[in-house]
């Protein structure tokens, strides 16, 4: 019992769980070459480039080619809805950081670096969750704009299951689909 509350208090002062504390699993394997092509995101944990500073973005897809090197690259597109519906291209550059191919280096502008972790993947590469390791960001992408609902919760029970919040996931809008 005193374990209990002294792990609680723990949990409330650093803002983590006792899931936090090890990093999230990731699928065994994912073929890279069945990821190539546009994904749209379906759902996404809140964060600052999509909804912070005057933004919310809005129709936003990913669409991953192989260049002639062998290396996969990534354009965003995203319209913000909070400006007038201003279009957005991002470019950036995919890179396995593992055998399996789970785990996801992007870097974008030469600059800027992220983890981004396959957690959960349909069999058939229908959707596709990942996260990064810290479970700050979680993104549900799929190759159509939204999911069955069957289909999302299972998404979202992997992502529960591996400590992210999702409670605070949020659908992304897809105004060209509607």
């Amino acid at each position: 019992m005193i374990k209990d509350i002294v792990l609680t208090l723990r949990n409330t002062l650093t803002g983590g769980s006792a899931a936090s504390r090890h990093p999230p699993a990731t699928v065994a394997q994912v073929d890279l070459d069945r990821l190539l092509g546009t994904w749209f995101e379906v759902a996404r944990l809140p964060n600052l480039e999509a909804d912070g500073f005057g933004r919310r973005c809005v129709d936003v897809t990913a669409t991953y080619t192989k260049r002639p090197d062998g290396r996969i690259s990534v354009q965003t597109v995203s319209c913000n809805a909070s400006a007038g519906m201003r279009r957005t291209e991002v470019k950036g550059m995919v890179r396995p950081a593992n055998p399996g191919g789970s785990k996801l280096v992007l870097t974008f502008f030469h600059l800027i670096r992220g983890d981004l972790w396959v957690i959960g993947l349909d069999p058939e590469y229908r959707w596709a969750l990942t996260g990064t390791p810290s479970r700050r960001r979680l993104w549900l992408i799929a190759r159509t704009p939204c999911l069955a609902p069957v289909e999302y919760d299972r998404a979202m029970a992997i992502a529960a299951a591996q400590g992210y919040d999702s409670a605070r996931v949020r659908p992304t809008q897809h105004l060209a689909a509607a």
